[in-house]
């Protein structure tokens, strides 16, 4: 991750908290603005005058008079800037451009073969951003951050994947700097899950702030959001449920001896050997959801175990974090609701009553743009940030003209 800080002075310091208090869309007067924060009303105007003329807030129309001229109110501005979203897979790429409020305004997928490498495939998926910022109703607006979700662990602090197994030639790339190269602006990169659990949440569950969100596909792997934020860890590795060692509980048809991880068990590929080696003619994860959608008695039975497998390893989850709501997502999930009854008849019965209580395991109800929407969310927090709010109000980007090399010359 890119530092976003600028050294120039505000001209109007604090202008960021003031602004964090406005991203929810709600309209405000100064005074109103005054009372909330405790900050005298010269200051408060100072600073949303300061945000007015970046452009971060528009007028919103006047609130009710209780005398006199009736008071002028405003509100964020989610067209002052854009976001380029990119959800990268292994076999596609979808780049969206969003507001800065995360709304998609278009978006382009196209197949891809991850292993190609990280410089072929990001020229392609630069080319597909810079023709989408092109497009209306994108031209003519700065562009303000580029987020990237990839399959594969990713040191959050430099955007460098870190050996990740579905992607050759990824291990240690510089994302962010290569990025740089055709848009000078924030570059963050994350690993699918956790932009997927950003997503989910926004679309489905905006008022949860304990969310796990579970992608059982070719791998598996967990996006943590508690407390209202996604949890990466140190290092960025947090939600690395698939090389958790699964325990053998009761009812269990695995040997005492079996140490194999969740991945090994419960995955799309794991599945595909587990029926190849049943006779069924099966070579991949996507052979597995096709046999499941048949109504293939083996395969669904496979799905079903792989769920009691995932639930296994939930269970400790569901007692250390307690989460309010667990969404499976993933090609697994998406063949049936045969892996969210696994997960269930497990975790349910095996993590502690309380945790369970009020506890919700529901299939991903956020489609195919939840990778890009949680990418462009992440982009959005942080340049939206405080600090990054009061840099770009003392210095505001300039939007280079069509076909240049660059959206926006803001420094990063």
């Amino acid at each position: 991750m890119v530092d976003v800080l600028r050294p120039a002075p505000a001209p109007a310091p604090g202008a960021g908290e003031i602004f964090q208090i406005l991203r929810d869309g709600h309209a405000r007067t100064k005074a109103e603005l005054a009372a909330l924060t405790g900050l005298a009303r010269s200051t408060v105007a100072l600073r949303v005058d300061a945000l007015l003329a970046a452009d971060l807030l528009r007028p919103a129309g006047e609130a009710a008079s209780t005398g006199g001229r009736p008071p002028a109110r405003v509100a964020f501005n989610p067209r002052a800037g854009l976001v380029l979203a990119v959800d990268l897979g292994a076999t596609h790429a979808t780049v969206a451009v969003a507001d800065l409020a995360g709304v998609i305004l278009d978006a382009r997928t196209r197949a891809i073969d991850i292993g190609e490498g990280p410089e072929a495939l990001l020229d392609v998926i630069l080319a597909d951003g810079r023709a989408l910022l092109d497009d209306a109703p994108a031209v003519g607006l700065p562009l303000l951050g580029v987020g990237i979700g990839v399959p594969g662990p990713v040191e959050h602090s430099t955007g460098r994947p870190t050996n990740p197994p579905i992607m050759p030639g990824w291990d240690r790339f510089d994302v962010p700097g290569y990025v740089q190269r055709t848009f000078a602006v924030p570059v963050l990169v994350d690993n699918d899950v956790n932009i997927l659990a950003l997503g989910e949440q926004a679309t489905s569950w905006p008022q949860v702030d304990d969310l796990i969100f579970v992608k059982v596909s070719t791998g598996i792997g967990a996006g943590i959001i508690a407390g209202g934020q996604l949890q990466r860890g140190a290092q960025g590795s947090a939600g690395d449920m698939g090389h958790v060692q699964v325990p053998t509980g009761a009812g269990s048809t695995r040997e005492p001896g079996d140490e194999r991880d969740l991945e090994a068990l419960a995955s799309g590929s794991a599945l595909a050997v587990t029926l190849r080696d049943e006779g069924h003619d099966v070579h991949s994860a996507s052979d597995v959801v096709d046999l499941v959608r048949a109504g293939n008695p083996a395969a669904i039975e496979a799905a079903r175990q792989a769920g009691r497998d995932v639930g296994e390893v939930l269970a400790t989850v569901v007692n250390l974090l307690n989460p309010s709501i667990i969404v499976l997502g993933g090609s697994i999930a998406r063949a049936g609701e045969h892996l969210l009854a696994g997960v269930r008849e497990v975790v349910y019965r095996r993590s502690i009553p309380l945790a369970t209580q009020h506890l919700a395991i529901v299939q991903s109800q956020a489609g195919d743009r939840a990778a890009v929407l949680g990418a462009a969310i992440m982009v959005a927090r942080e340049v939206l940030s405080p600090a990054n709010v009061d840099a770009y109000v003392a210095d505001p980007p300039k939007v280079a003209s069509k076909g240049s090399k660059s959206a926006s010359s803001a420094p990063t």
